[in-house]
């Protein structure tokens, strides 16, 4: 009985899962590396698919998807890489005590109650078991239904913690029957979503496939953005609104500016899943802004 108690357990975490990660400018950079062989490295060796969001804006998303063992493996090169570069940055520096590896997890706000605990047990005992700091923050990404979860400590406390998350996560899956994780044919669709025109050769819709034609329903969402953080969402010669569209597959208007208004409406067309994303994608984008450091 516990020898196949065991193969159901790894069974069931050896799926695939897709994992996001927050990330500053710099630190994506020491990702890709010289020519992109740093990144290349990463995805040959652990056989995960790693994805950076284009732009250059503070605030890139890092999407990591891939069988369990090969979401730890890139976790484990990745903070290998930072500690690395804390390692040079200290070298010609006065600085005694060495910083720990931080990374930022974006994580939807119904996993963060499971991942917490009754009482903050649960994060209690993570902290506890594997050395590493973890903290969930207390507000979810304005207009978003995730939260940020920041991990720091020893590259070994990282990847343990992880894989803790990673446990919890999948079992408040299958207990609340939610997408804890984007779920893989969800993953599919949003990537056929994104590369929407070459999927229907001339432009014909697919009879064969009605669930990705018009007949998806679509709404819109507006938010009111101050004049002043306007520039930032949009970008140079409209780069970053550009990176949102593609990335969220939304549409997205920006209104005019009228007279004595110290704001701009902006409003978001798609379907419900696109709508989050975009908005999720221009408060990472406002939340960089405004600290200057993003939610860390």
């Amino acid at each position: 009985m516990n020898t196949k108690d065991s193969k159901v357990t790894e069974g069931g975490l050896n799926v695939t899962l897709t994992i996001r990660l927050l990330m500053h400018g710099k630190e994506v950079g020491s990702i890709i590396g010289k020519k992109g062989e740093t990144v290349k490295k990463m995805r040959e060796e652990s056989g995960a698919r790693i994805n950076i969001s284009e732009g250059s804006c503070p605030e890139r998303i890092v999407t990591i998807t891939g069988p369990t063992d090969a979401i730890f493996k890139a976790f484990s090169m990745i903070a290998l890489k930072f500690e690395e570069d804390i390692n040079a940055s200290m070298t010609n520096s006065t600085v005694t005590s060495k910083p720990p590896v931080t990374l930022r997890l974006v994580v939807p706000a119904s996993q963060c109650g499971s991942l917490i605990g009754k009482g903050g047990s649960k994060i209690k005992e993570i902290r506890e078991s594997t050395g590493a700091q973890v903290q969930v923050a207390g507000d979810m990404l304005p207009n978003s239904t995730e939260r940020a979860v920041t991990i720091s400590g020893t590259p070994d406390a990282i990847i343990q913690c992880v894989k803790q998350i990673c446990v919890v996560m999948l079992e408040a899956f299958t207990i609340q029957g939610q997408y804890a994780i984007p779920h893989p044919d969800l993953t599919k669709l949003h990537q056929l979503a994104m590369q929407h025109p070459p999927f229907t050769p001339l432009g014909q819709t697919t009879p064969g496939f009605p669930g990705l034609d018009a007949t998806t329903p679509t709404s819109s969402h507006e938010l009111t953005i101050p004049n002043d953080l306007i520039g930032c969402i949009i970008g140079r010669q409209g780069s970053k609104i550009n990176e949102i569209r593609q990335m969220s597959g939304a549409q997205i208007k920006i209104a005019n500016a009228t007279e004595g208004s110290g704001e701009r409406q902006v409003t978001i067309t798609g379907s419900p899943a696109n709508i989050s994303l975009a908005q999720y994608l221009i408060n990472a984008r406002l939340s960089s802004e405004v600290t200057g450091l993003g939610a860390l």
